[in-house]
């Protein structure tokens, strides 16, 4: 049978609901046709589902898929898409989603979305500076910027700013065995991470309830009376919400830390984490609250107990690569010599 053929019997099963059936159509397509890109992208669909969690042998090779999907079509921004979500949510590659965009910026160079991205996995790893520089260039060239993507933006631009005020030394580095941030998370291992609700409900619920039953006595009766409580109910409401969003960031900076240092295992292969961390409530918990895979892979780098060299260091794209593409290349200077007098 053709490549078209198995396509065809394909897209029929996955319209039955047979999933398996079109699984196996689709990988006879590409064994077929291996340049069939809309057999390849059947394929990481099938296999990793929009909204479901693939296990670390199905993401894996739905990243494969979407690699061929882009290989032969670049302009699938779908696919760069969905490569870069299994690369950093499913199996924590985070490093090589830094990569996987900059690529995407070289196909697709008046695209935000791949700085966005970019953006959000330096700041995630505490590299702040690097992250600002990438949402500088959002606006430096003057990209399109979808609606979707504005509240991501707006958060992202709102930690920057506020860890620009604080001192870098501050920034937790888990690839650093002696940041003093270690130190916190043992202190607040055993320990589960509070919600935002529950110090919402602690700090700020009890004050309202005292101004419920207060403010007939402050303020009388009547509309005038309701309108003055209303008001104080709604300031309290405010102020509360702040005032917990503070307290939960300070709380539960140790949870943050760790799991930046789960991701930064998952990311380089190596393990930093100390084992006396490892296995406690505050561990277990974040641990947990990761996809399939993504604890999958991690087990596996933690078996294989790979510690990080001590030269270590980040393999950071080319950010500027992109440039090329659009024909924004430096041109060199000649150095003139310097005229001079005999004296």
């Amino acid at each position: 049978m053709s490549a078209e053929g198995h396509y065809l019997d394909a897209i029929e099963a996955e319209e039955n609901g047979q999933l398996e059936d079109a699984l196996e159509h689709a990988r006879k397509t590409v064994e077929v046709d291996p340049s069939h890109s809309n057999a390849w992208w059947m394929i990481a669909q099938l296999l990793a589902p929009d909204g479901k969690y693939p296990d670390i042998n199905q993401a894996s090779k739905a990243l494969v898929a979407c690699n061929k999907v882009v290989d032969l079509d670049p302009s699938r921004v779908d696919a760069w898409v969905k490569g870069g979500r299994l690369m950093v949510d499913h199996l924590g590659l985070n490093e090589d989603a830094l990569h996987w965009w900059q690529k995407c910026r070289e196909v697709a160079p008046f695209e935000s979305v791949p700085i966005v991205e970019q953006t959000t996995i330096l700041s995630d790893f505490g590299l702040y500076e690097d992250a600002r520089d990438r949402l500088g260039a959002l606006f430096k060239e003057d990209l399109d910027i979808a609606n979707s993507q504005l509240a991501k933006i707006s958060h992202l631009h709102r930690t920057l700013e506020m860890s620009a005020s604080q001192d870098p030394d501050s920034h937790f580095k888990p690839w650093k065995k002696n940041h003093p941030g270690w130190s916190s998370i043992k202190i607040r291992s055993n320990k589960a991470p509070i919600s935002e609700n529950m110090i919402f409900m602690m700090t700020t619920i009890p004050i309202l309830m005292m101004e419920v039953f207060a403010s007939r006595s402050i303020f009388g009766e009547g509309w005038a009376a309701f309108c003055m409580t209303s008001i104080l109910i709604l300031v309290t409401v405010i102020v509360g919400m702040a005032f917990t969003r503070k307290i939960y960031h300070r709380v539960n900076k140790p949870g943050f830390n760790l799991l930046r240092a789960i991701q930064f295992e998952a990311s380089s292969g190596k393990v930093v984490i100390p084992n006396e961390i490892r296995g406690t409530k505050l561990y277990m918990f974040l641990f947990s609250r990761h996809p399939p895979a993504f604890q999958q892979r991690l087990e596996k780098i933690i078996e294989s107990n790979k510690k990080l060299p001590n030269n270590w260091k980040f393999n950071f794209p080319d950010f500027e690569s992109h440039l090329d593409e659009i024909g924004e290349i430096e041109e060199e200077v000649e150095n003139k010599p310097e005229s001079f007098e005999e004296e």
